[in-house]
């Protein structure tokens, strides 16, 4: 049930007043690449706050996990711009107080009014970082390239094909292959057109994956030479291993998403976690982040990251249970 804007304000307040004396860390539960020493270190030693952080594997797990500890179990949580409002209905977050964001003054216009973030004239996201689910393939398997995500489909691909475990991103991937209209407002026709079209995709598949690094790690111990990809960083990370590898946005389109720091009901140290939030903001974190791991980032224009033209951005879905069971329904199929 949500939360009335009261009842959050109220926790909000009181979790603030407690300053730094309630343990002077900062519980980061967010997806790989937003905790880098290069950033970390800095912070700590400017506020004399510690940073812990547990990374997830994908969207799913990091709700469930969050549900698991009614939002107890972390301060901070990475989730993009589509299910903030799913995080609203369930009571997991609350809003930040902005006078103790000042850097969001360096935010750029894109970024500087985003509404999926705002709700009841609170802030429940700040954006930090964006990117896209694009298609990562082997440049010497294609030498002339792949321009269409029906490469995963082909058959003369079979056991060469990586995909991300993820039931939002997958629906929304196939609906925008499959051309349909709106990709976030499926009817039950277009359900099941999309279960089908994932479930056909099963037979080429090497397996599917959970988190950045699974996936660069099954790539570097098979014949994998294409990939759905959760983003820029595993394309970095594979010319890192040696590998030569193309990171593109197919004729079809592509998933763009925008990560924001949503702040937990469970915070125990507001002023550190309040913090952490303005040093991502300070001009310096964003463009170090790009530079290490090919993100784009909220305060700097990005060099590279030249195909926004191509994305769809994610908003909320039609029914994001229901994406789920659709999502299982194709993993459980033979």
């Amino acid at each position: 049930m949500l939360r009335s804007r009261g009842f959050c304000v109220a926790i909000a307040t009181a979790l603030f007043a407690t300053g730094p004396s309630m343990g002077q860390e900062v519980r980061l539960f967010s997806f790989e690449g937003y905790a880098e020493p290069q950033w970390v270190e800095p912070f700590e030693a400017e506020t004399g706050c510690k940073v812990s952080v547990a990374y997830t594997g994908s969207v799913d797990e990091m709700f469930a996990r969050m549900v698991g500890s009614d939002g107890a179990d972390f301060d901070l949580v990475s989730i993009d711009t589509s299910i903030i409002q799913r995080y609203l209905d369930n009571g997991l977050i609350i809003p930040f107080d902005m006078s103790m964001v000042p850097n969001t003054a360096n935010l750029l216009p894109s970024f500087s009014a985003v509404s999926e973030v705002m709700s009841g004239g609170e802030t429940y996201g700040v954006p930090m970082a964006w990117g896209s689910l694009g298609l990562i393939y082997d440049k010497e398997a294609f030498p002339d390239g792949v321009d269409s995500w029906e490469a995963l489909w082909d058959p003369a691909n079979g056991g060469r094909v990586l995909a991300l475990d993820d039931a939002n991103n997958n629906v929304t991937n196939a609906a925008i292959i499959l051309g349909l209209e709106d990709p976030f407002n499926l009817d039950d026709a277009d359900f099941d057109a999309v279960k089908q079209k994932l479930i056909e995709q099963k037979q080429y598949l090497i397996s599917y994956y959970a988190g950045f690094e699974e996936g660069v790690n099954i790539w570097d111990s098979s014949e994998a030479s294409l990939m759905f990809s959760m983003g820029e960083f595993q394309a970095v990370e594979l010319a890192n291993r040696g590998y030569d590898v193309v990171y593109s946005i197919p004729k079809e389109g592509g998933i763009g998403w925008l990560d924001t720091w949503a702040l937990s009901k469970g915070v125990q140290d507001a002023d550190c976690v309040h913090k952490w939030v303005n040093h991502y903001l300070n001009g310096h974190t964003g463009p170090t982040m790009t530079d290490l791991k090919g993100y784009g980032n909220t305060t700097d224009e990005s060099p590279g990251l030249d195909y926004s033209d191509k994305l769809v951005w994610l908003r909320p879905v039609e029914n994001f249970d229901r994406r789920v069971q659709v999502w299982n329904e194709v993993k459980a199929a033979q």
